[in-house]
Formats: C-alpha cells, structure tokens, sequence
C-alpha cells in the first residue's frame, strides 16, 4: 500500500529517554513585521528581539540550513492564556500578524515528520544520517505546516536533522511521503554558533 503524500511538519511524539512527549513547550512573540504566515509544525529560529515585555523572545520561521529554535504546536493572542498545547485559540498565523506561539523548544524531543520523496526516497540505509527541511505552503484551513525531510540531501555530517527510524505503524512503509522520527540536531540549545 503506497504512502499517503500528506505533509503536516513536525510532531512532536517523544523524548530521546523513551518517555512519552509531555506536552511542554514555551511561549514566544512573532511581530507584525514578520511577512510569513506561519502553521503548526513549522520549524522557528530566533529573531533576536522580544515583545515589549521582553519575556517572550521573537521566533520567525525557519528555513533549510538554519539553526533551528523549535517547532510550533499552537498560536494565541494572549500569551497568558495558551495554557494547553491541544486548544490553541488560532489554527494559523496570518503573515504581518503580531502573535504569541507554543514552541517545542526541548533539543531532546523525538519529533515524527513526511519525507518528501523530490529526487529519491529515504532508504533503510539512510537511517542514522541527518538532512534538512524544505519549506512549503501550509493549510489556512487545517492550520498545519507543509514543512518535510528533504530526501535528497541525505549526509553523515552537516544536516537539521537526524534520521532515526521509519515510523512502525500499518499505514506507513519505505517509499514515497514515509514518515519518519528524527530529531533536530542543528538546534539553538545545542549550538554555539550565532542565530
């Protein structure tokens, strides 16, 4: 049964320990003079700003080859009120929106994400080298991230992340749009390198 070609970005499902994915995220700030609109499970890395307050730190989406902050799992409003990653208030950030979002920020989350299957598919032998995103167009409507592994860019050393294993479930196998667990190793709280 072929794969399904139904990009979503990243998930988050678990913890390099084994432990179950606890829901934690923080919260950050995108100014309205940010002209991408953003979706859930879009890559972000640092802006290097903060709301007035100066507690929420700005995040802009993130492209192929930067250091990556984190992924987004939900928007608000309010800051004060994006208490529950599974109720966000808003499916998407329209761009030139000022917005608050959840960002998974924890450098030891085990994340699941689509491949894109441009050029060549992930192999087997593929597993433990690490590759890049590519970005794409998310849903207005679902509000989740087209974001995927870019499978032609498969190497041993520089890469955002690390392939670990085929997702094992009925619905998914080696091919086209297989989906994966990875990690992301060229991450902000893992890195000395400037954002």
């Amino acid at each position: 049964m072929a794969n399904s070609d139904t990009p979503f970005g990243f998930k988050p499902v678990k913890h390099l320990s084994g432990a179950p994915w606890n829901g934690k995220a923080n919260v950050y700030y995108i100014p309205a003079t940010d002209n991408t609109a953003m979706f859930k499970g879009d890559a972000v890395k640092s802006a290097g700003d903060a709301d007035a307050t100066g507690r929420f730190p700005t995040v802009t989406q993130a492209a192929a080859a930067n250091t990556i902050r984190g992924v987004v799992i939900g928007f608000g409003d309010n800051p004060n009120v994006m208490v529950q990653a599974d109720y966000p208030l808003r499916y998407y950030r329209p761009a030139a929106t000022a917005m608050y979002c959840l960002v998974v920020d924890d450098p030891f989350v085990i994340f699941e994400i689509q491949e894109d299957s441009v050029g060549n598919s992930i192999t087997a032998a593929m597993v433990g080298l690490s590759t890049d995103i590519v970005v794409g167009a998310g849903s207005t409507t679902t509000g989740k991230s087209a974001m995927e592994l870019d499978s032609s860019d498969t190497a041993t050393a520089a890469g955002q992340c690390k392939i670990l294993r085929l997702v094992n479930r009925e619905d998914n196998e080696l091919g086209n749009h297989a989906k994966w667990e990875v990690t992301i190793i060229e991450h902000e709280m893992l890195s000395s390198a400037d954002v």
